[in-house]
This record gives structure tokens, C-alpha cells and sequence, in this order.
């Protein structure tokens, strides 16, 4: 079986284990006589394949009980629309803009009602995180919203913002799971699940239950409220069964290997090797401040538009795949998510080390 190194920033590499038991049970599940990608939502067994997935994510992350989780169709993109639509009571919102997936945000936000772009690190590229220890709230802003790791760009938070009692929402789609994580210090995260869990086409929603409203506007489409899948246990229509059902190996792999605690030392032990390499390279230079670098997405140039495309090639041509960086970075992008493994990100640095050897 050939398989390649899959870099990609998502849909993503999934870990092996979990890809070998999905094989094993794509025509029978458990004795059913069907496959999950067959049976109804409204049967026992897929519910019980639900429950467990809900179980173990609340395990996993340590989420209270007066915080709903929500598998809601549509990935990440339809939360750009869905928060301002459920979490705008006064009609305004704080967005702080660090990279492109929260630039669109706060662009798909204002359709809704005011929102204030309370700090940015437009100026430099979204190479960095602003300082928000003193930020400019606004007293009738319903939320704060941050995307915690920027897939494009590559900046992660260290710290949280000071949100000065307002509610945080937190865009976690490409650090979902990667670490620790103190549900309690969000009114909100959600992720879309195709760069760290499962296959795309959905994403998971953690709100506190006193966000969740009834008293939206009449116009609200029935869909996009969240108080429709609370009350619904997210079978308000027929959802993702497959992609739930994926996503819940995954948890019970993790849970197997330690939890978050242990994912989170592994992705720091990849990144390391990654980011000495750069840090030591005369030909690779890394695109974000030190301080800010994400554990996941690796964003990393030569400085010439035609020498990046020829490593990129390069690269591809070894068996190292999807390095391309984003068009409004450039040069390449090494997406190390959990599922990758450490072998993987040894291999790359090995053979980025051999043709700055050979190209020099």
C-alpha cells in the first residue's frame, strides 16, 4: 500500500488506525448487515453511534454540562453567518481580524449588524497576533470573536484576549483537538472537522446553553438556529451520519493514546523539528513571529516565486504532497496535523535539508 505524506491544509491526513477500522467495517457495522454510510439516522444503532461520539468529545475535552454539543452541517463557513444570526442581541460585535478566515467573518458579520475590527495584523500580512490585553470593547457587544489558529496564514494565540467579561467566540477549526482546552474560558467554539478529525462536510459546535436563544427574529431560517439542533440532539434533519461516525473514531483514538494532553506533546515535538529547520536554513525563512508560530500550519518561502514552485515540485515528485502554499502567502505550507506523523515530518525536513544541500 502506497501511501504518500499528505501535508494538505484540509480535507486532511487522518490517522491510520482509525482508517484501517473504517475499512474493516464499510460493509457490515457490527453485525448490522449495512454499512453506516446506509442506515437510517433514526435507527438505534446510529444513535448509539452518536451518543458515543458526543461522550467521548465531552470526555476528551473536559466540556461542562451546561455546554451543548452540535454536529451541524455546512462546515465552518456556515458559522460566519449562523453566530451573528443566533449571538447579535444588541446587534453588535467585537472581530479581531489575524488572517483570512477571520477577516471573512467579520465581513459575512456585518450583514447581520455593526460590527468594530477591535485589533488586526493586516499591516504585516497577518504575520502576527495584535497585543489584546487592552482592548477597545465595545459596551454593547455581544461577543468577541477570534479564529484561535489561522489555517492560511499560520499565527496561533498564546494567550487569550481580554474580552473584559464579554462572551469569546473561538474559531478552532485547524487546532480543534491539538491540545488541552478550557471550554469554560468560551461562550462558544466550533470547527470544522476536515483538517484534525474526519472528513469534511461538517462542523462541531461547544456553546454554553444560556446563548442558545428562542427569542430569534421570525425570519431566521429554522436551520440555521441553534436552539433547532439543541432541541433536536442534532437530527433535526438527517445529518452527516458518516462524517459522525468517523469523527467518533477518532476521539476513542485519541482517548487511546493518551488524550489531549499526550497529542499536544507530539505536535510540539513535529513542529520543533520543523521550525529548527527553518530557524537554521540559509535557504527557507519561515513567515511568522517566533512567538505566534502554529503547532499545525507551517507557512515557510524562499524569497523567489519560481524557486518555491520548483520545491514545491520537487517535493510532489518525492512523495511529499499538497505543500503549496496559499496564493495570498505564497511559497509553502507544511499542514502537520495531528494525524501526521512524526516520520512524516522527519522525512520532509530531511529532503528540504538535501536540496538546499544540492541547490545551494
Amino acid at each position: 500500500m502506497a501511501r504518500v505524506y499528505n501535508f494538505s491544509a484540509g480535507p486532511a491526513t487522518m490517522p491510520l488506525p482509525v482508517l484501517e477500522e473504517i475499512q474493516a467495517e464499510l460493509l457490515d457495522y457490527k453485525g448490522s448487515g449495512m454499512s453506516v454510510m446506509e442506515m437510517s439516522h433514526r435507527s438505534k444503532v446510529f444513535q448509539q453511534i452518536a451518543d458515543e461520539a458526543e461522550a467521548d468529545l465531552r470526555d476528551l475535552m473536559g466540556i461542562p454540562d451546561n455546554y451543548k454539543v452540535l454536529f451541524i452541517q455546512g462546515g465552518a463557513t456556515l458559522q460566519f453567518s449562523m453566530i451573528p444570526m443566533n449571538l447579535m442581541k444588541n446587534g453588535v460585535a467585537d472581530y479581531i481580524v489575524t488572517g483570512a478566515w477571520s477577516k471573512k467573518a467579520a465581513t459575512e458579520a456585518k450583514k447581520f449588524g455593526k460590527v468594530n475590527v477591535i485589533a488586526t495584523s493586516a499591516d504585516k500580512n497577518f504575520s502576527y497576533i495584535p497585543d489584546c490585553s487592552d482592548l477597545p470593547i465595545d459596551d454593547d457587544a455581544d461577543y468577541v470573536y477570534i479564529c484561535e489558529n489561522e489555517t492560511i496564514h499560520g499565527t496561533t494565540y498564546q494567550t487569550l484576549p481580554n474580552t473584559k467579561g464579554k462572551i469569546l467566540v473561538s474559531d478552532q477549526s485547524s487546532m480543534f483537538l491539538s491540545k488541552p482546552c478550557n471550554v469554560s474560558d468560551y461562550g462558544m467554539i466550533y470547527g470544522g472537522v476536515q483538517k484534525n478529525i474526519g472528513p469534511a462536510g461538517i462542523s462541531i459546535v461547544i456553546i454554553r446553553e444560556d446563548l442558545i436563544r428562542e427569542d430569534l427574529a421570525e425570519n431566521t431560517p429554522v436551520y440555521m438556529r441553534y436552539d433547532t439542533h439543541a432541541n433536536a440532539g442534532s437530527m433535526y434533519n438527517t445529518p452527516n451520519c458518516w462524517a459522525i461516525y468517523v469523527c467518533g473514531k477518532v476521539f476513542k483514538y485519541l482517548k487511546s493514546i493518551g488524550g489531549l494532553e499526550a497529542m499536544n506533546k507530539l505536535n510540539e515535538e513535529k513542529a520543533a523539528i520543523l521550525y529548527d529547520f527553518l530557524d537554521n536554513s540559509k535557504m527557507f525563512n519561515g513567515t511568522v513571529e517566533k512567538e505566534v508560530r502554529s503547532l499545525m500550519n507551517v507557512p515557510f518561502v524562499t524569497g523567489d516565486a519560481e524557486k518555491d514552485a520548483a520545491v514545491v515540485a520537487a517535493t510532489k515528485a518525492a512523495g511529499f504532497d499538497n505543500l503549496k502554499g496559499h496564493k495570498s502567502v505564497g511559497g509553502l505550507r507544511a499542514s502537520i496535523y495531528n494525524a501526521m506523523p512524526i516520520e512524516g515530518v522527519k522525512a520532509l525536513v530531511d529532503f528540504l535539508k538535501k536540496y538546499e544541500e544540492e541547490n545551494a
